[in-house]
């Protein structure tokens, strides 16, 4: 090996180091704060339905920007964009760790979600920095950051209250960020693919209203009541803006999201299985986490902390990591499609398990483990299929559109999870818990599902593309010279 490949390839490693980095602060921000909702309705003075705005507004803020964000990456710098949103999320955790009311609180969980579009933007720069064969290995990396940081979140969350107080979960994930702001000036290269055009601004505020509304109306409808005129109001202004939202962009020459390109095949299915997998991936982590800590008297409850419930997903990060070096193999063998049918297949699996195996430790961290796997292969290919299909100056945003998907799906496991757990309890003391049925429920939806998206994949046919760099675009001749340079 010669100095100078030898030279590109530590490059390429940095690189691919401080983007996974990233992807780790993506998953603090969004699982710190979720096992100790009980204990900031206490110092706030607020109910725990309130004290949910911490990872109601997080979620919303996220879901919404992330697209926009995405858009103007393509146009202005991706890691202009990475750089702006974790100055963002940094200055919203000095917000969240010295505010002194509940409303600061929130408006810095708001300011934190920015923090969910780091992980489409760098994704979409690796495909710009790195040579074609490392890039489905650093894209399974990146996204198998989500679990490492969740593995690594829930029980830090219960160490660092206990010892340093709530505001410590703040300064540690501003900290984390710091560490990547300073870090990518100096590692990552600005890409030279842009798109050029104007920002959508219309279409932008249609699509932020829209999704606000429907999100908002997915989180709190258990709560606030599905047939509530609230719930019922929002859900048709968002779908109403939906829908005239999809004509404009049709129509702009200039649209936030190309709709034409979405509708490929191979990004139309990863959307889709965005939907399906987001949702069974969001109720493996809830339910698990929920059933380890319900009271042993309830007769299937293990009575665990919350920290401990945390480090019972442990074995499931770890997979999550170890696979990571898997999926890219499955990816460059068979393709990106297989890699995405077998992990929505193994996430149907580790449900089966759930439903047909007696509540233990044993059982459930097994459970959640074999459906991290999935979680691992799914999240590595759905990425990797976009990026090998859609034009090189659309990469940010036809990834963030998928993450937006997924946050769709996220949203709905939640509302579903909550509203079939309070479907059926059972009384332990004063307290109603869910009772082991809803649980059973829970894990069977999941398990339809991942087969849904199973067979979603399968159905549709998914041609071999072009190789990375030379798929078509508009901008084909600008391609930029930091690929030679890491290549």
């Amino acid at each position: 090996m010669t100095k100078d490949s030898s030279r590109r390839q530590t490059r390429a490693g940095l690189v691919v180091g401080v983007l996974s980095l990233s992807g780790v602060v993506v998953a603090l921000q969004q699982t710190l704060v979720v096992p100790l909702l009980p204990e900031f309705a206490t110092a706030s003075g607020v109910s725990n339905t309130t004290a949910s705005w911490l990872v109601t507004s997080t979620l919303l803020t996220g879901a919404v920007a992330t697209p926009l964000i995405g858009r103007l990456a393509d146009m202005y710098g991706k890691r202009a964009m990475m750089l702006a949103c974790l100055a963002v999320m940094i200055v919203g955790c000095l917000i969240a760790a010295t505010s002194q009311s509940f409303l600061l609180l929130v408006l810095g969980r708001s300011m934190q979600g920015f923090a969910t579009a780091l992980l489409p933007v760098g994704i979409s720069i690796m495909r710009d920095v790195l040579p074609p064969e490392k890039l489905s290995g650093a894209v399974a990396l990146m996204s198998a950051t989500l679990g490492i940081g969740g593995m690594v979140g829930m029980p830090l969350a219960g160490v660092l209250s206990a010892h340093w107080g709530l505001s410590s979960l703040f300064w540690v994930t501003g900290a984390v960020g710091l560490v990547v702001l300073i870090a990518l000036p100096f590692v990552l290269p600005e890409s030279a693919v842009k798109t050029r055009g104007r920002f959508d601004f219309l279409g932008a505020i249609i699509l932020t209203v829209a999704m606000t509304a429907l999100l908002l109306a997915i989180s709190k409808g258990t709560e606030w009541g599905w047939g509530s005129p609230v719930t019922l109001g929002l859900i048709v202004v968002g779908v109403g803006l939906l829908g005239s939202w999809i004509p404009w962009e049709l129509r702009t020459p200039a649209p936030l999201v190309d709709l034409r390109t979405s509708v490929r095949a191979p990004i139309l299915v990863s959307n889709i299985c965005a939907v399906l997998l987001g949702f069974a991936m969001f109720i493996s982590a809830l339910a698990a986490t929920q059933e380890l800590q319900l009271p042993v008297e309830s007769g299937y409850g293990l009575g665990l902390s919350a920290s401990a419930a945390g480090l019972a997903m442990t074995p499931g990060g770890l997979l999550m990591i170890g696979l990571a070096a898997v999926s890219p193999k499955i990816t460059r063998r068979w393709g990106a499609k297989t890699t995405l049918a077998a992990g929505a297949i193994v996430i149907a699996f580790g449900y089966l398990l759930r439903v047909v195996l007696t509540p233990t430790l044993l059982s459930i961290s097994l459970g959640a483990a074999v459906v991290s796997a999935g979680v691992s292969f799914a999240l590595a290919a759905m990425p990797t299929l976009i990026t090998e299909s859609a034009p090189l100056d659309q990469t940010a945003s036809a990834n963030s559109v998928n993450s937006l998907l997924r946050s769709v799906g996220t949203s709905t496991g939640s509302a579903v999870a909550a509203a079939i757990l309070a479907s059926s309890t059972v009384m332990i003391g004063a307290a109603a818990v869910p009772a082991l049925h809803s649980f059973e429920v829970l894990y069977s939806i999941g398990m339809g599902v991942s087969v849904a998206a199973a067979i979603v994949t399968l159905s549709v046919r998914v041609d071999s593309p072009a190789p990375a760099h030379r798929i078509a675009t508009p901008s084909e001749s600008a391609k930029p010279a930091e690929v030679t340079e890491l290549g």
